[in-house]
């Protein structure tokens, strides 16, 4: 009896892994670390944490991508109006630099555990504003942790020449606006408060709002939070670890030197302005302004520059304060490179390299309804050298989206058979695991992703078939140039047969037994 090996075929994976969770960009968020104990926001731990959260869901009007808005009718007397506010009164290079954006080392904040102490907190000027969570008018309980840090510190402190430890800074009433944040990322919950101060072994702040990442939900209508709009703050820093990545993820916030008076607009709920601020071309809270599609992000700007003017075109910034210069909210932390020079270069946008938008209400753009869903189909493993067939859908209404794949990862190239179409194939350079994502963009709502898995393996099927005399060893995957093996006895002695260039070779069968194997490179 003739004995021939014979490698079996690896069938293809139709597992389907737990979706992975994709935000608002299409990066991959991966597990969120836990947390145990409180962690301070400039430290790669908290960097960790932080970019594995969905900081509210991809639909919220902070991860709202604003790029094809229209621009609204009065934008340009809406920015006559500002550049006049922000300069009446002021003369010479005040003038100038009244008209520029500003970057302000501002809110910082603390992770703090699902189990971190309820720590009694008085609210001292707006408690009817505040959310008590339970605690006793006028105290709020807030998870409080001692190493709080307060806005300004570290970095924000040193460039004003004013270096404090952090137990210093915490009791130094000030009179700046000192904000506080802490946020639960397990539960998904931020606490935020405005002058905050810590009195003897007290807390207290002028106020405190609690906002849910898991929904879209607001404040009630007419409500202050930390901050005058009622907005949240956490949301809109420019965060050291994503713009280390190249792309701040979000909307921005941003002060204005006055603002309309009893008028805001979605997201925000409180307008904070006197009744003589009528005038329809003042900015409301919550308008949002965006940086020109026309604006040429310069080559030269560091990568931290580029991420935030990047976040302005397509995310934009809303209106959240009155401040005396048109500022972002730039998180103080002491490793911005540079010392935090690395935003110089964002000093010379004017207000003019700005437009204001017509911004979406609360059901409309990617909140209102028949938003495309993505699937890209059940994670595979195929052989080096064959192509994965790609079995992806997407479901919508009205618009149709345009679909498109792209390589997320992998240790090679990949070339699609028609990157546009659901189901198309997908070769692949080099084996290895690959990620690649199916998109879906109407142009409407929050862009759809999915993600599927490709493993390539470099394995060898061999086929081995007796044809008279001679033996027809036939194979697929691996790299050539191929060598095929003999051996006539288990365990093995490999001897060199042939090397060749093709998948087949017709051998003469020199022995009643044998096994057979094929190597490639």
């Amino acid at each position: 009896m003739k004995r021939f090996a014979i490698l079996l075929l690896l069938p293809l994976s139709v597992l389907r892994l737990p979706a992975a969770r994709l935000n608002q960009e299409g990066r991959i968020l991966g597990a969120l670390p836990g947390v145990t104990n409180a962690i301070l926001f400039n430290t790669n731990n908290a960097d960790a944490v932080v970019s594995a959260m969905q900081i509210f869901p991809v639909t919220n009007p902070w991860n709202e991508c604003i790029s094809n808005r229209p621009v609204l009718a009065n934008s340009d007397a809406m920015l006559a109006q500002m550049m006049f506010d922000f300069t009446n009164g002021l003369s010479g290079s005040s003038i100038a630099s009244h008209l520029k954006l500003h970057v302000n080392w501002e809110m910082n904040y603390v992770l703090v555990p699902d189990s971190q102490l309820l720590v009694s907190n008085q609210f001292v000027l707006y408690p009817d504003d505040s959310d008590l969570n339970s605690g006793i008018y006028p105290y709020g309980l807030y998870p409080i942790p001692t190493n709080q840090p307060i806005e300004e510190w570290p970095l924000g402190l040193i460039a004003n020449g004013t270096p404090q430890t952090l137990l210093q800074w915490q009791t130094n009433n000030d009179g700046s606006d000192r904000h506080s944040i802490m946020v639960q990322p397990g539960k998904g919950i931020i606490y935020e408060t405005w002058n905050a101060l810590l009195v003897g072994t007290n807390w207290q702040a002028a106020n405190g709002a609690i906002f849910n990442l898991n929904t879209n939900g607001l404040r009630p209508a007419g409500l202050t939070s930390g901050d005058a709009a009622g907005l949240p703050m956490f949301p809109a820093l420019v965060r050291y670890d994503e713009a280390e990545r190249g792309m701040v993820e979000h909307a921005l916030r941003i002060t204005v030197k006055k603002s309309r008076y009893n008028n805001y607009i979605y997201p925000a709920t409180h307008f904070a302005a006197p009744a003589a601020n009528t005038s329809t071309n003042l900015p409301s809270m919550g308008q949002r302004l965006r940086l020109k599609a026309a604006f040429v992000i310069p080559a030269g700007w560091t990568k931290e520059e580029k991420a935030v003017a990047l976040a302005l075109k397509k995310y934009g910034a809303l209106v959240a304060d009155n401040g005396s210069i048109l500022g972002i909210s730039v998180a103080p932390d002491d490793r911005w490179p540079n010392g935090g020079n690395c935003f110089s270069d964002l000093l010379s946008l004017v207000i003019t390299n700005f437009e204001v938008i017509q911004t979406t209400g609360t059901n409309e753009g990617p909140r209102s309804a028949g938003a495309p869903v993505a699937n890209a189909g059940p994670d595979q493993t195929v052989v080096f050298g064959q192509a994965a067939l790609l079995a992806g859908t997407v479901t919508f209404a009205n618009p149709a989206p345009v679909n498109q794949w792209l390589e997320y990862s992998g240790p090679g190239t990949v070339t699609f058979g028609n990157a546009a179409l659901t189901n198309t194939t997908a070769n692949f350079s080099a084996p290895g695991t690959y990620t690649l994502e199916l998109s879906a963009n109407d142009g409407v709502h929050a862009v759809a992703y999915d993600a599927v898995v490709i493993t390539v393996t470099n394995v060898i099927n061999v086929s081995v078939t007796r044809v008279g005399t001679n033996v027809n060893v036939n194979w697929s995957g691996g790299v050539a140039p191929y060598v095929v093996q003999r051996t006539g006895a288990l365990p093995p002695t490999w001897s060199d047969i042939v090397t060749t260039s093709f998948n087949s070779a017709n051998l003469p069968m020199t022995n009643p037994s044998g096994f057979f194997r094929v190597r490639g490179q």
